[in-house]
């Protein structure tokens, strides 16, 4: 082997070591910047050194990190492949904000054996982790380009609002804010260099009410933010915690519907941290009425507008000869237009007669009344007061008679306890009495209750709510009561049942619409509509309430109860509450209202305390209506026969009732001057309708009003029909109404006709709380000829016969028959002819006989002797009266006699008058009385 060929195998073999760099290496580079500055510096050193190839770096390479981060954006290069020294760079500029670190490996590799690289080593491979340094290049940003605060005036706050700022540098040198500054000068804050803003005096909103600047901020850096941020102070007046927007007075006009009753009203905390509110709002109408305002009718009428079953038993109806168990009872008056009957416990009591009692028997049975303990000018009593009575007082005790035994049953109250003691059969079983415990009784307030009793279940609505009873036996020494029907109000009797006027448990209170009705109970809408306040507190739209508010309402009305934990949510809620009254004639006057609040704090012994509320609703009188009756004319005029028929005479065929509200308009916006008064045509429920004749009474022998008593039941209406009048009562349609006052007719008995009647008509509604127009009509009677020869039917004959071309114009206002009814004979025309010409001939001879008369008298002046024999003899005159005239005068024909009807007199003219008319006018109208009211 040649020498170069032995040199060149030995340099191939030489290349016996690797490599060898360092393990891990820290660098630093700048941001926007590519070379790497690496702690300890990227040296390579190999043990082949100082030889060729094998003792030098040729490279690095590098490869991804342990974390997978990609090496890509970095590079290594050699500097000097004798020393082994190198660079590590980025290829392309490095960006903090998207990536702050990077970590990768490197490897260096030698050059071989020869300048090919044969047989080259690599050294292992060592950890790079790379620190991108952060270059100031972004500038604060605010979260908020404005801020907003109210402060209440007079205080110091350690901070009334804070601002904050933003820089997107990722390093905390550049990326923190150092510190805030207020660029607007003179303004009485301050900011620290957390943002916090503070007042450095205390504000004052008279002076000044809102405080608005301008704060800028800077990063540690120096930079400054690109825009500055605007504060708003708001400087309220000093916080009084409590409802704001409370309105004292409350006004509500009738047919309003609901409307809210606090519509501004809101609760103000002044800060203070609520984790409870509770509002209880209360309308007093304990006044008006029995608690509340209801339907104006009676309570019969009321029973039939709520479609109870009929068949009660009023057992305190109001004193009449028919009913005088009742006249001893004192009375008081009532803004609902019932009767209301007081008890004072001893003497007041009534005892119910034994045929009224005797329609109520049986073990099936519904009780109704209203009830008030104490009276009326009882205060409730007081807790320690309460269940401190001597003695039960009942309220009605009665021993009903069924089929083949007897029964007794008490109602009575002791305390707070409402008791109905029940006895099913008095000579066998044992009684039972039902106990209830209720606040309503000894409350001193009207309270509507309903007892259904069917045995041996017993139902109780006290104000239209069921209340379940607790059920005692009875099995102690209780004398059997006697086996005789009987039925009392207001106690019961003792012991000895022999006596009857010794009775127990007098009970001491009012009592009004005391009502048994046999059988089948009352169904449970029926007892809520009886009892339904036709006003009350309401909430406007449940579905509007916020999350956590709760509303309660109790049965009557009265009080309405809200809860939440939000003050937002609450004063939303309080705007809702509302006060409602669905009648059109809603009673007017003054409901007091209170609101009263609870608040409950986090920190009890700091928590608010606000006052309770006082103020009133104010229920506007209501437009009245006005009844108008027409359609019947003042005349009245039909022949006598007809009167004299089995179903005689319609008064007011064609009657017509219109009710019609007035109210004021406002005529400034049509251009008109002053006010008006527009009337709107309404549906309205009349209650009574009376019938009465004018002078004297219906005489019972010769005549009488006649009323469709099928129709009257068919329609549930009551009448009441005597000689002096005819009421018929209830609570109807005015279409029913009409109907059935169009049916009533005056009947005559035979050969009683007369020349005239009069009878007025009236309705009302509510009780009489409104009132009709009075309209009265005249009855006539036409008579046929052929009672010609009787003085009284002279003036019908005549009149028809002679003037028979002016009945259209001397009768308006009249309805009359068919001219055949009245026909006469020929005959009679000439007999009235002859009479006719033989008076003309008797008043022409007292002319003339007057004439020489005159004469005589001027004689007479100068023969004074002779001045008595010659005057005008009248003693021996005849007054002839012309029926034909009377019948004309009252018909409003004659001018010369116009207005003398209005009044009762009698007139005689003088024979001096130039038409020589002898008359003698004669009219009486009999009393008018008042209308009735029922």
């Amino acid at each position: 082997i040649d020498m170069s060929s032995f040199c060149l195998l030995c340099c191939r073999s030489a290349n016996k070591h690797k490599p060898w760099i360092e393990t891990e290496y820290q660098g630093i580079v700048m941001e926007n910047d590519n070379t790497v500055l690496l702690n300890p510096p990227l040296f390579a050193l190999d043990k082949d050194a100082p030889l060729h190839y094998a003792g030098e770096i040729c490279g690095f390479r590098v490869h991804n990190g342990p974390t997978g981060s990609s090496s890509v954006q970095f590079e290594a290069v050699v500097l000097d492949r004798s020393t082994g020294e190198g660079l590590v760079r980025s290829k392309e500029p490095l960006d903090c904000e998207s990536q702050r670190e990077h970590s990768f490996t490197i490897q260096a590799y030698d050059c071989g054996e020869g300048p090919d690289g044969a047989n080259s080593k690599k050294s292992h491979k060592a950890t790079v982790h790379v620190r991108v340094n952060d270059v100031n290049e972004f500038s604060p940003v605010f979260v908020e380009r404005r801020y907003e605060a109210s402060v209440p005036e007079g205080r110091l706050f350690d901070r009334i609002v804070r601002v904050e700022a933003l820089d997107a540098d990722c390093s905390p040198q550049y990326s923190q804010i150092c510190f805030y500054d207020i660029i607007t000068p003179s303004v009485p804050f301050v900011i620290d260099n957390d943002g916090n803003i503070k007042n450095t005096e205390p504000l004052d909103s008279k002076r000044q009410r809102v405080h608005t600047f301008w704060v800028t901020a800077f990063d540690c850096g120096k930079n400054r933010a690109q825009a500055d941020a605007q504060v708003v102070v708001t400087v309220k007046p000093s916080c009084k915690p409590g409802w704001i927007g409370w309105s004292k007075r409350v006004e509500y006009t009738p047919g309003s519907g609901s409307i809210p009753l606090f519509p501004s009203l809101h609760l103000e905390t002044c800060e203070e941290t609520v984790w409870n509110i509770q509002a209880t709002v209360e309308l007093q109408t304990g006044h008006i009425g029995k608690g509340c305002d209801r339907d104006s009718y009676s309570d019969r009428s009321v029973r039939r507008l709520c479609g109870a079953v009929r068949g009660e038993v009023d057992l305190l109806p109001p004193p009449s000869p028919a009913a005088n168990w009742t006249s001893a009872l004192p009375t008081l008056p009532s803004s609902d237009s019932s009767l209301v009957f007081s008890f004072n416990g001893s003497t007041h009591v009534a005892v119910v007669p034994d045929s009224v009692a005797a329609a109520v028997s049986g073990d099936h049975f519904t009780l109704q009344l209203w009830m008030r303990r104490g009276g009326i000018n009882t205060q409730p009593p007081t807790n320690q007061a309460r269940g401190n009575h001597r003695e039960e007082e009942t309220i009605v005790c009665s021993t009903v008679k069924n089929d083949d035994s007897f029964s007794h049953y008490s109602l009575s109250v002791h305390g707070c306890r409402l008791s109905l003691f029940y006895w099913p059969d008095v000579s066998a079983a044992r009684p039972v009495k039902f106990l209830w415990k209720l606040e309503q009784v000894c409350d001193s307030e009207w309270h509507h209750l309903s007892l259904s009793v069917q045995f041996p279940s017993v139902t109780l609505y006290v104000d239209g709510v069921t209340f379940d009873p607790a059920l005692i036996h009875d099995n102690g020494v209780i004398p059997n009561p006697a086996p005789r029907q009987r039925l009392v109000i207001g106690a019961c009797w003792g012991n000895d049942w022999l006596n009857q006027r010794q009775y127990v448990g007098g009970y001491r209170g009012l009592l009004s619409g005391v009502t048994v009705r046999p059988g089948s109970v009352e169904p449970h809408s029926v007892v809520e509509c009886l009892y339904a306040c036709r006003e009350g507190l309401d909430f406007g739209d449940l579905e509007t309430l916020g999350s956590g508010m709760k509303v309660h309402v109790n049965p009557s009305q009265s009080v309405l109860v809200l809860e939440g934990d939000d003050i937002e949510s609450f004063n939303r809620a309080v705007q809702q509450v509302t006060y409602r009254n669905s009648l059109r004639f809603a009673t007017p006057g003054v409901r007091p209202l209170k609101l009263t609040t609870s608040l409950r704090c986090f920190n009890e012994e700091s928590c608010l305390t606000l006052r309770q509320l006082e103020g009133y609703l104010v229920v506007l009188q209501p437009d009245a209506p006005q009844i108008s009756l027409s359609g019947v004319g003042p005349h009245l005029a039909r022949p006598a026969p007809e009167f004299e028929g089995p179903r005689g005479v319609p008064l007011f065929p064609e009657l017509r009732i219109v009710c019609s509200l007035s109210h004021a308009v406002n005529t400034a916006a049509q251009g008109m001057e002053g006010g008006a008064l527009m009337s709107d045509a309404v549906a309205h429920t009349l209650d009574g309708c009376e019938v009465q004749p004018l002078g004297e009474e219906l005489n019972p022998e010769r005549e009488e009003l006649l009323v469709d008593m099928d129709a009257l039941r068919e329609r549930g209406l009551e009448i009441i029909n005597t000689t002096a009048y005819i009421a018929i009562t209830g609570a109807e349609s005015i279409s029913v109404y009409e109907d059935v006052l169009r049916s009533v007719r005056y009947r005559l008995a035979k050969g009683s006709a007369r020349f005239e009647r009069r009878f007025r008509l009236s309705c009302s509604e509510m009780n009489g709380r409104y009132t009709s127009n009075e309209l009265t009509l005249e009855v006539n009677f036409l008579h046929s000829l052929d009672s010609l020869y009787h003085p009284s039917h002279l003036l019908a004959s005549q009149q028809q016969f002679l003037h028979p071309s002016h009945h259209s114009g001397e009768l308006s206002g009249h309805t009359l028959p068919n001219p055949h009814r009245n026909s006469v004979v020929p005959g009679a025309a000439t007999v009235i002819i002859m009479v006719c010409v033989g008076f003309l001939v008797v008043m022409v001879i007292m002319g003339v006989f007057r004439i020489r008369s005159i004469h005589r008298r001027g004689e007479g002046a100068r023969g004074g002797s002779k001045e008595d024999s010659g005057q005008w003899d009248d003693s021996a005159l005849t007054i002839i009266v012309n029926p034909m005239e009377s019948y004309e005068s009252r018909m409003g024909i004659s001018a010369d006699t116009e207005g003398e009807g209005e009044e009762d007199e009698e007139v005689v003219e003088s024979p001096d008058n130039a038409n020589d008319d002898q008359r003698i006018i004669i009219k009486k109208e009999g009393r008018d009385g008042n209308p009735r009211r029922y």
